[in-house]
């Protein structure tokens, strides 16, 4: 079937004419990026790929210790449960951690990491 005699069956079928879009239909997955930042929410999508990633940068077990609280404009907020522990991050942070995180992502995703104890 043809495109006009289709748009005519479904237009008589629906009771009304439809006009075609004037923009092709877009895959969410494009859109989402690109509406999130238009609204300046861009964070938030950045954000949820470093929390899905912390695991397999870090390790289980300071995985379990210290968890991505916040990303914005760049700074990680890293929690972390025992104040030792937020020690030895951030020494490893300057000289590995921020490395892996920014090759994994980019250095504008994630320009610098703080840590929050509690």
């Amino acid at each position: 079937m043809n495109p006009s005699a289709r748009r005519r069956v479904l237009a008589e079928w629906r009771g009304h004419y439809e006009p075609l879009p004037e923009k092709p239909p877009v895959a969410a997955g494009d859109a989402v990026p690109a509406a999130l930042k238009d609204l300046g929410l861009s964070d938030l999508m950045d954000e949820g790929r470093v929390v899905a990633a912390w695991e397999e940068l870090v390790g289980p077990f300071i995985a379990s210790h210290a968890k991505p609280h916040s990303l914005k404009r760049g700074v990680l907020t890293i929690r972390i449960l025992n104040p030792s522990l937020r020690y030895e991050l951030e020494l490893a942070a300057r000289s590995e951690l921020l490395p892996r995180l920014q090759k994994k992502f980019d250095r504008k995703t994630v320009r610098k990491i703080e840590f929050r104890i509690g």
